[in-house]
């Protein structure tokens, strides 16, 4: 035997050996299973010569977990983790070790396929079910799904299904309070331009007055903290045959009236101040409730009770001829798993604070702002907002930047408006010692009042109007009422786990788009303050770990894909898939070649590939297929001779969903 090198004894390949699983004696044993002598004649007899890759892809050579992760330990120590006080719709929030050991942590909920098999998922959909009556009691509302991929994407849903049910006006217009997070009016303008809808963003009211349209959305609070009773607005609404959808801050819905309650017709959201990190904006569970009325028309997963052969009570996805899998691109939406991990951590969050200890929290944020507003008033900034729940908006002319750059020397990130307006949203994290900094950085004084001091000034709940105060009316069932110990907690959760099969149990004969491992070494870096701590909205030179992580994984990708750019922005294949539509649809427009429309799928294609054309404004024409999903030539020949002047693309699941 020959002397192995110092490298081979270090054995760099060894993450990738064991990440794989399988031995190279139980490959070449499932290989003979099939007919074949090993691993490469499988795949010389079945991967077709031209498309096989004949030169290496030019990576960086394999390492092992431990480079790895001090590797990670370095792009994080470049992120600069100040406190955050930006909001629009992020916000620091406080994960409970419990649920960020047994849940985030636990390969049982987070290598677990989507619960397309009811028999093997009903602990992750009881925890759904959970999710969604949650969702229920804070919006109002008579149903929601279980979950969506952000609260831009959830607007956006909300736009269509108002059109889709919007009987009684046939409008194509679609109106957006200006107050909305920006992200979210950018998100709903670009999903609006492919379906051919109007967007106009401004004054509801005044908009209402001169233009007729299908439907509003509002946000609940503003994005600059204003609070107001939407439901005079919500009427004038319905009187003009407008459907109203509300974004709602699911934290301040604790002590203010439900949308529900008020009116609304769709009520959306992000739930990530429910324990989810920031994570730099992702991934976090949005919400989407509506009324019973339109739940033919609703986007996403919903969970609901049913009976198993035997007669007893099981759960399983419900409605799901709405989806993409069975109406292709006649679905509601492309929408598919969603959030499923991060929605579960909502609900537990929400069961183990309990009702009583969900609006303790709510109260103590809205306190501090209340101190945090009356101590800047008696140093003389008045805030643009005289009704707030956990946001405050200042205009300080000339000073904004001296203001911000003592903020930056103390350690915290405000929220900067235009040139002269500054913005603080304080969240579950925000103590004391954040107030008098805050004070601090407005006023160049170190020397102000204690807090506590400021605190005897301010009456409860100042800041919301006492018609829009809420009783606690929410989150009755005995679930999230009875987990409050962290050991009741523990075994609940491990209660619901082993009901479920995950990879940590056995093999799972499923695939399509979401079939992966993600290993401990992969999942260990999601948790550290250092990258979960980090706001979306966070200046760039405290982000330098995370740009040059990203730039590292473009490089990579364009790599494996052969294409010259990457775009990291799609939150779920599925917007990955509508993102590409877009670029095809702009690059026809480009050219003059607007009446090019028509995109080809074979009917082997992944559900969201039709539903994704469809929401792209394509017409959706079906390649017909053999029994095996070979695409018949033949029919995609003559398809596309047929539509030689309208046609877009061809859009191709790669593999199929047959593996071909």
């Amino acid at each position: 035997m020959s002397r192995p090198s110092l490298f081979d004894l270090e054995n760099h390949s060894d993450f990738v050996q064991r990440h794989i699983g399988p031995t190279p004696r139980q490959q070449t044993a499932m290989a003979r299973a099939i007919g074949y002598d090993s691993l490469d004649a499988l795949i010389d007899d079945t991967v077709p010569g031209a498309i096989r890759r004949q030169e290496p892809m030019q990576l960086a050579g394999a390492q092992t977990e431990q480079q790895v992760i001090a590797r990670l330990r370095k792009l994080a120590e470049r992120n600069i983790i100040n406190r955050s006080f930006i909001g629009t719709g992020y916000h620091d929030t406080i994960t409970p070790p419990v649920i960020q050991r047994n849940v985030l942590e636990n390969p049982g909920w987070y290598t677990a396929y989507t619960p397309y098999q009811p028999e093997i998922s009903q602990g992750r959909l009881e925890a759904l079910l959970t999710f969604q009556q949650m969702i229920l009691d804070l919006t109002g509302m008579d149903l929601a799904n279980a979950s969506m991929l952000d609260e831009g994407t959830a607007a956006a849903e909300a736009m269509t299904l108002l059109q889709r049910v919007n009987k009684k006006n046939r409008s194509t217009t679609f109106l957006v309070a200006a107050d909305c997070h920006p992200q979210t009016i950018a998100v709903v303008k670009t999903r609006a331009e492919a379906l051919d809808i109007e967007v106009i963003v401004g004054d509801p009211a005044t908009m209402l007055d001169n233009t007729e349209a299908f439907g509003l959305l509002l946000q609940y609070p503003g994005t600059y903290g204003h609070l107001e009773d939407i439901s005079p607005l919500v009427e004038k609404c319905h009187a003009a045959n407008t459907l109203v959808a509300v974004a709602a801050d699911i934290m301040a819905l604790l002590l203010v009236k439900s949308p529900g309650s008020l009116g609304a017709d769709v009520v959306l959201g992000n739930t990530q101040r429910f324990g989810v990190p920031m994570g730099f904006g992702g991934p976090h569970a949005a919400y989407f409730a509506t009324r019973d009325a339109y739940k033919r028309s609703t986007p996403g997963r919903i969970i609901g009770v049913s009976i198993d052969r035997r007669g007893n009570q099981a759960l399983r996805m419900a409605m799901q001829t709405r989806e993409q899998h069975i109406r292709r691109e006649k679905a509601t939406s492309n929408i598919c798993t969603a959030q499923a991990l991060l929605a579960i951590m909502a609900a537990f969050y929400a069961m183990y604070h309990g009702p009583k200890g969900l609006r303790r929290i709510a109260t103590r944020i809205q306190r501090l702002t209340g101190i945090l507003a009356r101590g800047l008033e008696d140093a003389g900034f008045v805030a643009d907002n005289t009704t707030f729940f956990d946001t405050l908006c200042y205009t300080v002319g000339d000073q904004q930047q001296a203001i911000v750059r003592r903020a930056l020397d103390s350690g915290l990130n405000l929220r900067i408006i235009g040139d002269d307006r500054l913005g603080i949203a304080l969240d579950e994290t925000t103590d004391a010692r954040d107030i008098a900094a805050l004070w601090a950085a407005f006023t160049n004084d170190s020397t102000l009042p204690a807090v506590a001091h400021i605190d005897e000034k301010v009456r409860e709940n100042i800041g919301i109007p006492d018609h829009l105060l809420r009783p606690l009316d929410y989150l009755q069932h005995p679930l999230f009422n009875d987990y409050h110990s962290e050991t009741e907690m523990l075994r609940y959760m491990r209660y619901l786990e082993d009901k479920d099969i995950a990879l940590n149990r056995s093999m799972i004969p499923l695939g399509s788009c979401t079939m992966k491992l993600n290993a401990t070494t992969e999942m260990l870096p999601v948790t550290w303050p250092e990258f979960a701590g980090l706001h979306p909205f966070a200046p760039a030179e405290q982000t330098a770990g995370y740009q040059a992580m990203l730039a590292d994984l473009e490089h990579m990708l364009i790599e494996c894909t052969g294409y010259d750019a990457i775009s990291l922005q799609p939150n779920a294949g599925s917007q990955g898939e509508y993102a590409g539509l877009l670029a095809i649809r702009r690059y026809h427009e480009s050219r003059g070649d607007t009446q090019r429309d028509v995109c080809l799928i074979p009917a082997s294609a992944h559900g969201t590939n039709p539903a994704s054309a469809a929401l792209a404004g394509m017409r959706v024409v079906i390649v017909e297929c053999d029994a095996l999903g070979n695409i018949d030539m033949a029919d995609l020949r003559a398809k596309a001779e047929r539509h030689t002047e309208d046609l877009s693309c061809i859009m191709v699941t790669y593999p199929s969903t047959h593996g071909v």
